[in-house]
């Protein structure tokens, strides 16, 4: 299919792929996978070059409970390097899965998976306060038991006792001109897998792992505005971004400018470690670039970008 002139950059929950509260086998996350394709079918059958980023907080935290049950048996791997573990089997999911769903289609679209690395400052004091969720919720005595080791845990945005990990800033996508040009030739791209791996630069400029987790939202934001797409849009579990969210009062926002995103941010109005990210994701991109920017929930991906559902981040 010849290259098309319009870019778009999907960032997708590794929850849409474990779901809270599931223990998810790896077919039921195969099977939630095929599930979550519908609105990227859509964009690609419609001509997009489409990019496509995914979570893997449930992922990753299940990798660390692995190896910290098997630490008497084999050595463990460090955090960094989970990541890339993880980046590398969910995007043989997602590349499997969609390549499937496209042939069914009638689409000859290629889809590739590149294991991405995602550059973070080392001295970002994100790395000594740990506050990026990872993992599925934990009984308060494997809580203790953690706590005990000096492992971080905290409370997200709906009340769950998980995980937290370090999770600096990213500054830049390495392997940016590559997934470029593989979208330039009109293949479908899955890349910082994870929110990317983590590595800064050395003294000399070489590239080395660091051991935390790049918010995935975040990077496709970046990723999103040094390939100059013109539409980044967040999939997750809620239709939409809510004003008095929880409450009697709550309602969607079809609509915010960045200024009213900031306002809101500055009170508090988003769950940390729920839509916050997303929210300052999204806004992020916009400012940088004055491009389109939709959150909204999986199924009603196509018809956000028809204009139909969800919320869109405006510049003014």
């Amino acid at each position: 299919m010849p290259a098309s002139s319009r870019t778009a950059v999907i960032a997708l929950g590794g929850n849409a792929l474990s779901p809270a509260g599931e223990r998810s086998t790896i077919f039921d996350q195969f099977r939630h996978t095929r599930e979550s394709l519908g609105p990227i079918v859509a964009l690609a059958k419609d001509g997009w070059n489409v990019c496509i980023v995914h979570g893997n907080g449930p992922q990753v935290g299940d990798e660390l409970v692995r190896n910290e049950e098997a630490r008497a048996t084999v050595e463990p791997l460090p955090l960094g390097v989970l990541v890339a573990a993880t980046a590398g089997w969910i995007g043989y999911m997602i590349q499997q899965s969609l390549e499937n769903a496209l042939r069914a289609a009638g689409s000859d679209r290629r889809v590739v998976t590149v294991l991405t690395q995602v550059v973070v400052d080392e001295h970002d004091t994100a790395l000594e306060h740990p506050s990026k969720f990872v993992g599925h919720e934990l009984p308060a005595a494997r809580a203790r038991e953690l706590a005990e080791r000096g492992i971080a845990t905290a409370r997200d945005g709906n009340g769950r006792l998980r995980r937290v990990v370090g999770s600096p800033a990213p500054v830049e996508i390495h392997e940016e001109p590559v997934i470029k040009s593989l979208l330039g030739a009109g293949v479908i791209v899955v890349a910082c897998g994870g929110g990317g791996i983590p590595v800064f630069r050395d003294a000399s400029g070489a590239l080395e792992g660091v051991d935390c987790v790049v918010d995935k939202d975040l990077a496709a934001a970046v990723l999103a505005a040094g390939i100059g797409a013109d539409l980044f849009m967040i999939l997750t579990d809620v239709d939409a971004v809510y004003a008095d969210w929880g409450q009697p009062a709550q309602r969607a926002l079809s609509r915010l400018t960045i200024q009213e995103v900031a306002d809101l941010d500055r009170n508090k109005a988003f769950g940390e470690g729920s839509m916050a990210p997303k929210v300052r994701a999204a806004a992020k991109y916009v400012r940088q670039t004055g491009g389109r920017a939709i959150i909204t929930e999986l199924s009603r991906g196509s018809n956000a970008v028809a204009g139909k559902a969800g919320t869109e981040i405006v510049p003014a």
